[in-house]
C-alpha cells in the first residue's frame, strides 16, 4: 500500500459541502453557498454565444486586452482611480485564484499573515500551503464585527508579511467607511506589510452606504492586491472569472504565480464580460436589487423567536 503525508492534514470536508448536501437531501433552501437561485441576464448569455465563434483558443496569460481595458475603465468610473490596464490589471479564474496567487507570490515559509475571523474558509489553508503562519483575530458581535485597529497593531510583528481584509465582509455583512481606511493606513504606514483585499461583494452594499475600497487610499493602494469577482457581480459563479488589481511591481510577481496556476481564463467569457462591463446599468443597480431580497427575507423573522 502506498502512503504519503497529507499536505493539508488540517483540512476536512468544508461546511459548505456539508450544508449543500443537507439542503439537497432535505429539499431545503440552501443559504450556505454564495450563489443565487436565478440565472444571469439573457444579454450576457447572448454575448457568450456570440463570442464563442472564433474565440476558443488560449487567451493571453494576463487576460484579453479588451477586458483588462474594460476593468480599468470601470474602476476609474466607479472609484475615480486610474489604472494601467497593461501593468495593473490581471484576469484570473475566479477571486479565489486571485487570493491564492496574491499570497503565494509574496509569502515565504515562516512569514505571518493576519486575517480576521469569521472569514472565507480558503484564507487559512492558502496561507499554510505557502508555508506561512496564519494569525487569527476574532471580530466581535458587540462591536458590529468591525476591526479593532488597535488590536491589529498589537498583532503585528517583524514576521508579518501580509494582512488579509474583506469588505463588504463575508459572512457578517459589516462594511468599512473612510475612517477605517485612515486607521488601517496609520497602522501599517512605514512598514513593508502587503495587503490582500477581498472585495468580491463591492456592489452589494445596503441602506445607501458606499463601499470603501483600499483603492481609495494612496497608502493602502500602493501595497495592495485587490481581488474582484465577476461571478458575484453578474450571477455567474460557475464561470470562475475574476481579476486582480495591483501596482506594477506587485502585478509582475502576481503574474509569475498566475501563469503556473491556470495560465489563462476562458477566452469567450472574457470577450463577453468585456462588452457587458461597458454598461454601468449592469452592476450599479445590484445593491438595491439585493436589498429588496434582504428586506423580504428579514420580514419573515418579524415577531419570531429569531433576532
Amino acid at each position: 500500500m502506498i502512503t504519503f503525508p497529507s499536505k493539508q492534514p488540517f483540512v476536512a470536508t468544508t461546511i459548505f459541502t456539508k450544508m449543500s448536501q443537507m439542503a439537497s437531501d432535505e429539499g431545503a433552501l440552501n443559504l450556505a453557498q454564495g450563489f443565487p437561485s436565478f440565472d444571469c441576464s439573457d444579454a450576457l448569455q447572448d454575448l457568450v454565444k456570440f463570442y464563442s465563434k472564433g474565440h476558443n483558443q488560449y487567451a493571453p496569460m494576463a487576460g484579453v486586452p479588451v477586458l483588462k481595458s474594460s476593468i480599468a475603465a470601470k474602476t476609474e468610473s466607479f472609484y475615480g482611480i486610474s489604472l494601467d490596464a497593461n501593468t495593473e490589471v490581471t484576469v484570473v479564474s475566479g477571486a479565489t485564484e486571485a487570493i491564492f496567487a496574491s499570497i503565494h507570490c509574496c509569502v515565504f515559509p515562516g512569514d505571518e499573515v493576519i486575517m480576521f475571523d469569521p472569514s472565507y474558509d480558503a484564507y487559512d489553508p492558502i496561507v499554510r500551503l505557502a508555508g506561512g503562519i496564519p494569525i487569527h483575530i476574532s471580530l466581535k458581535a458587540s462591536n458590529g464585527y468591525r476591526i479593532d485597529w488597535d488590536e491589529l497593531a498589537r498583532n503585528i510583528t517583524p514576521k508579518t508579511k501580509a494582512i488579509m481584509v474583506n469588505s463588504p465582509h463575508n459572512p457578517t455583512g459589516s462594511i468599512w467607511d473612510p475612517s477605517d481606511l485612515d486607521a488601517f493606513a496609520n497602522v501599517i504606514k512605514g512598514t513593508q506589510i502587503l495587503i490582500v483585499s477581498d472585495e468580491v461583494y463591492e456592489h452589494i452594499v445596503f441602506d445607501g452606504a458606499s463601499h470603501a475600497s483600499v483603492l481609495l487610499h494612496p497608502e493602502l493602494r500602493k501595497r495592495s492586491f485587490v481581488c474582484g469577482s465577476f461571478g458575484k457581480t453578474f450571477h455567474v459563479t460557475g464561470w470562475k472569472m475574476g481579476y486582480c488589481l495591483a501596482p506594477p511591481f506587485l502585478t509582475a510577481e502576481f503574474r509569475k504565480l498566475h501563469q503556473w496556476v491556470t495560465f489563462s481564463s476562458a477566452t469567450p467569457l472574457q470577450y463577453a464580460l468585456a462588452e457587458y462591463l461597458k454598461d454601468p446599468n449592469n452592476y450599479l443597480p445590484l445593491s438595491s436589487f439585493y436589498q429588496k431580497k434582504r428586506d423580504l427575507f428579514a420580514s419573515f423573522f418579524v415577531n419570531s423567536r429569531w433576532k
